[in-house]
């Protein structure tokens, strides 16, 4: 249970008697003789409680309700009173002050009130913390999406790397989403409360590389294209790391990192520091299924941000956007997306679909796509998926056969 208990009164004597009274039952008082004072120390990670006088020179014990009322509405306020506050009091009770007492008070009766409070602050606390918990447990989930089984084993891998507190080298083909991938890791951390800070390692000098340690201070650091550092600030980073730094550093890199090893453009003792664990980001050629569920994301975001309506997606851009091999990986579909939001219409699809195949390969793509949506569409669920496609289903089954489908890939 949380112990802070901040006293606000005007009068030195009484602030120290409170404060004492506190002291001696274990609790931790904070003291402060002004709103003012009070004020600087309130906000909503504050994890106890407050003692304040009504009545006060310049701004009063019905101020500082107010002020904590708008800063977080489940802080507890008690109110000291005088005799003829009470009646002022009661109203306050009404506007959201958690008790009052009228003075002067014993010690009893005020630690009754208190330890009350608190044993509620502490509640409404240890809620906020378990919903932050899970909030960044899904994290994984509400950032990664996907529907194929390289998407499920990439989600796996980064929710076990992130229980960790080791060094993680992310790599990736360009546009795959690698700082993503490091921003995420940070948030399933035990570190999530504390800062991330991605830099890019091309334009990073020695002093940078200090400053961004000190910015992060506990949380994480994110190095962009990790490959790109120069010698000098490969060799500061290693110094960081030997150091015993609190700061997490998560590397990434579009590049081969093994051959810049091997031809020495790149420090082998920190590839083995920063290569504790590796996670590689497969690339969107590798998983198709994937395709259809990112654009409509991609979509449905661009929309929003510009407050436009969703434009239908037809079964045939699907097919087009599948059959293209989307050398910009995730980055390259999501221009996509916006181009298509905006209106663009065909420009999503970019390059030609199938250009260089035979008539009968063009054909069985655009039909492996249109079977993979409609299963995705249906949930997995075989028969809405045929009803969709106007296939009888001896005739769905068969072609799921033949381009190696299982529809309980596809269940949601």
């Amino acid at each position: 249970m949380t112990k802070r208990v901040m006293i606000v009164d005007d009068e030195k004597d009484v602030r120290e008697a409170l404060g004492q009274t506190v002291e001696l039952a274990d609790l931790d008082p904070l003291r402060a003789g002004s709103f003012i004072e009070a004020k600087d120390h309130i906000d909503p990670t504050f994890d106890g409680v407050i003692v304040t006088d009504i009545r006060m020179p310049g701004r009063d014990g019905f101020h500082l309700l107010d002020h904590v009322r708008k800063v977080d509405t489940d802080l507890p306020v008690i109110l000291l009173t005088g005799e003829g506050d009470i009646p002022m009091a009661v109203k306050a009770m009404s506007e959201g002050a958690y008790g009052f007492l009228e003075k002067p008070c014993g010690a009893k009766e005020l630690l009754a009130v208190v330890e009350k409070a608190l044993k509620a602050r502490a509640l409404v606390m240890e809620n906020r913390r378990l919903k932050q918990e899970l909030d960044r447990g899904d994290a994984a989930a509400r950032m990664l999406v996907g529907i194929s089984a390289a998407s499920d084993a990439l989600r796996a891998r980064v929710r076990a790397v992130a229980r960790a507190s080791a060094e993680v080298l992310i790599t990736g083909e360009p546009g795959t989403g690698t700082p993503k991938i490091a921003e995420i890791i940070h948030l399933l951390s035990g570190a999530a409360s504390r800062p991330f800070i991605k830099r890019p390692a091309a334009q990073l000098t020695a002093d940078d590389l200090l400053a961004a340690f000190a910015e992060a201070d506990g949380g994480t650091l994110y190095l962009d294209e990790v490959t790109a550092l120069a010698p000098a600030v490969q060799f500061a980073l290693l110094e960081a790391l030997e150091d015993g730094s609190t700061v997490r550093v998560l590397s990434g890199t579009s590049t081969d990192v093994d051959a810049a090893v091997k031809d020495g453009s790149f420090s082998t003792d920190l590839f083995y520091r920063l290569d504790l664990m590796r996670i590689h980001v497969p690339a969107l050629r590798d998983r198709p299924e994937d395709i259809p569920v990112l654009f409509r994301h991609y979509v449905a975001q661009a929309c929003e941000q510009a407050n436009l309506s969703e434009p239908p997606i037809s079964p045939d851009l699907i097919a087009g956007l599948m059959a293209q091999d989307w050398p910009g990986n995730a980055r390259g579909l999501m221009n996509s997306a916006m181009r298509f939001a905006m209106g663009m219409g065909d420009e999503a699809v970019g390059a030609k679909a199938g250009e260089g195949l035979g008539l009968s390969e063009q054909l069985a793509q655009v039909e492996r796509s249109l079977l993979i949506d409609a299963l995705q569409r249906a949930g997995g669920r075989s028969g809405q998926a045929a009803q969709a496609l106007k296939l009888p289903r001896k005739t769905f089954y068969d072609k799921l056969t033949r381009y190696g489908l299982k529809p309980d890939d596809y269940r949601q």
